[in-house]
């Protein structure tokens, strides 16, 4: 690898870098050498920037979760059908990518420990993602849209939970139609 040549964003071509690798090959591929060579940098450049490997999955975690537009589902709010706003969220939160990082904060004990100390229990992408729907079904009940008594928070987690079973459960996304029929499911039930 050549040395002396200033990277533009090395943290984020860090992070695509691990995403292709986890994306085809899996998580039990993403080594700190994969995600070097898959960014052509040397393996100087991840240990420069991050204290050890788990650090660095971590932030790669905690940028993600960053990525997640929870005042755009919010100032949905209001605006065309809750089941609607509710099948583009889930679809957008469980890309491929989102899904991947799922897997591989289950399957890297030092990881969840990293994100424990940062604070962050669970599966932290869920349970944003879980916060995000939980906060826009508050919002639709203010505005009448759903029941004066749905309990969002568990609205929230059997949306998350339901969605996240059917887009990790294939090696394809799952058509918008089945997304939409379990949202209609839970919605209507909430109403």
């Amino acid at each position: 690898m050549p040395t002396g040549v200033a990277l533009r964003d090395p943290r984020e071509q860090l992070f695509a870098a691990a995403e292709r690798v986890l994306l085809r090959d899996g998580p039990n591929a993403l080594t700190s050498r994969a995600v070097t060579d898959e960014a052509s940098v040397a393996k100087g450049v991840l240990h420069r920037h991050f204290a050890d490997f788990d650090a660095f999955l971590a932030e790669l975690v905690l940028d993600r979760i960053g990525r997640l537009d929870e005042r755009a589902l919010r100032r949905s709010a209001g605006t065309g059908t809750v089941t609607d706003n509710l099948t583009a969220a889930l679809t957008g939160v469980f890309g491929p990518v989102a899904v991947a990082i799922v897997g591989l904060v289950t399957f890297r004990d030092g990881l969840r420990a990293r994100l424990r100390q940062a604070g962050l229990a669970g599966i932290p992408l869920l349970a944003q993602a879980s916060a995000m729907i939980a906060a826009y079904l508050a919002a639709e009940r203010d505005l009448g849209r759903i029941a004066a008594d749905a309990d969002v928070d568990t609205l929230a987690l059997t949306l998350i939970g339901s969605a996240h079973l059917l887009f990790a459960g294939g090696d394809t996304p799952p058509a918008e139609v089945e997304v939409r029929k379990i949202v209609a499911a839970v919605v209507t039930n909430a109403g």
